[in-house]
């Protein structure tokens, strides 16, 4: 055979396999719709006119690229420690391996700022916040308002502070928040009052949701993939790594140290001493205050926060990261990546791309996205406004519309990709039993509301 026929067979072969990657498909395309946010002390929503989730997709034989803005489709702000930026469009591009291996060598330690990428194209950061304790003036130091901690910048202290505990009040209704305008998360991107034991309050002024809502009944979606290249999931998974004993909460190895004073490391070494354990400094304030305990439990992860195993996506398995919640989901340490990774980490954000490439269109697969689909709506019976829930990731709009018993269509909103919850103002609607009708690209349903006044 010829060999440029050759070479172009096995070209197009390595195209075509990887077109059917996940990496590929996965992530939530879009250019036409735009954001909003909450301004500082406003609780009404403002557009920002920013697209939202991720503009192009774009492949080799080796990498896919992502184009996004790193907006949400969901809601954010505002952000109540006095953080004065707001989530503003990143112009990034992401490349991303399509074959990830295993670093067999030192394990690369996570960083300050981006590490992964969500399939909205928001960031993700690590648990870090930028705040450590400085044992030259007993004190904090770094984050606003401080002095730069000793050492060159993006040195590793010895007591390192835990973004989600220190710094909760910053977070919006959707556990996310800016640094000088990249809007990213550290923890499982489901919202505040999803949760089953609610540690936040902003929902209750700033409402929003989030890139999914947690289903305890289901593999939870892809969500993500790190910069070493292997994909993140959300907060359950199979019990097994072989996608066997049913679907659990996937678990943190990482526990809290039985210590008072801050005098070494989990491994044993001698450190610099941080502040004794108290009311200030509360045990897990510092990311130190925690150690890795190796389980025989398969549904208990690694060091890095992954394991190998078959996910949906991935039936003949890979490496993955699970975002880790406790058993009332609220986040658990080390949250999703980290404190290493297992692959091989470099920085994912380019810019431009130097290869020739093929644009993936999301627009010719019809996505399926009510079978299955958990759907709440309440209040119901409701007199003036009512919600409604989506379960899990929404991969594709879905269109609602409210319907009287003689089949007139009353009025129309749509759930848009990335985002989970629609809300219907009915208090100019007569009262009676009315129906919701939901449609996707693939299938439709319907569920019967009462309104009574």
């Amino acid at each position: 055979m010829n060999k440029l026929i050759l070479l172009t067979l096995l070209t197009l072969g390595s195209l075509a396999q990887a077109q059917t990657s996940p990496a590929i498909s996965s992530w939530l395309q879009n250019t036409t719709q735009t954001g909003n946010y909450y301004p500082k002390g406003n609780a009404t929503l403002t557009p920002n006119s920013l697209l939202v989730n991720c503009q192009k997709v774009e492949y080799s034989a080796d990498y896919v690229y992502v184009t996004a803005t790193g907006i949400p489709a969901y809601p954010t702000g505002p952000f109540s420690d006095g953080n004065p930026s707001n989530a503003e469009d990143q112009s990034g591009i992401y490349q991303i391996p399509l074959n990830p291996t295993e670093n067999t060598e030192t394990k690369d330690a996570t960083v300050g700022g981006n590490i992964g990428i969500f399939i909205n194209g928001v960031a993700l950061f690590d648990y870090r916040d930028g705040v450590a304790w400085n044992p030259q003036t007993n004190e904090l130091c770094g984050g606003p308002g401080r002095e730069r901690c000793p050492g060159a910048r993006g040195t590793v202290q010895a007591w390192n502070r835990d973004a989600i505990p220190a710094e909760k009040e910053g977070f919006d209704c959707a556990k996310g928040h800016p640094a000088n305008g990249n809007y990213h998360h550290h923890q499982n991107p489901s919202a505040f009052k999803l949760d089953l034991e609610v540690v936040s309050e902003i929902c209750n002024l700033y409402d929003a949701e989030g890139l999914y809502a947690i289903d305890s009944n289901k593999h939870s979606p892809l969500i993500g993939y790190a910069y070493d290249g292997f994909p993140i999931y959300g907060a359950y998974g199979y019990a097994k790594k072989d996608g066997t004993g049913g679907i659990t909460r996937i678990k943190s190895g990482y526990q809290l140290r039985d210590i008072t004073t801050r005098s070494t490391h989990a491994d044993g070494s001698t450190v610099d001493n941080g502040p004794d354990v108290g009311a200030t400094y509360w045990l897990g304030y510092f990311r130190e205050d925690y150690g890795y305990i190796a389980s025989p439990d398969e549904d208990v992860l690694d060091e890095h926060n992954g394991r190998f195993c078959i996910t949906p996506e991935y039936p003949e398995g890979t490496y993955a990261y699970f975002c880790t919640v406790n058993e009332k989901w609220n986040s658990a340490y080390p949250y999703a990546v980290g404190p290493t990774f297992n692959g091989n980490y470099t920085n994912r954000k380019i810019s431009s791309v130097d290869e020739a490439t093929t644009v993936y269109t999301a627009s010719t697969n019809r996505v399926d996205v009510l079978s299955g689909t958990h759907i709440t709506v309440f209040p119901n019976p409701t007199s003036d406004l009512v919600a409604i829930q989506l379960g899990g990731l929404i991969r594709a709009d879905v269109k609602i519309t409210l319907i009287d018993m003689a089949g007139r269509e009353i009025s129309t909103t749509t759930i848009p990709q990335g985002s989970t919850i629609a809300y219907y103002d009915v208090q100019t609607v007569y009262e009676g039993t009315y129906f919701l009708r939901f449609e996707d690209s693939v299938s439709s349903l319907t569920k019967k509301i009462s309104i009574t006044r």
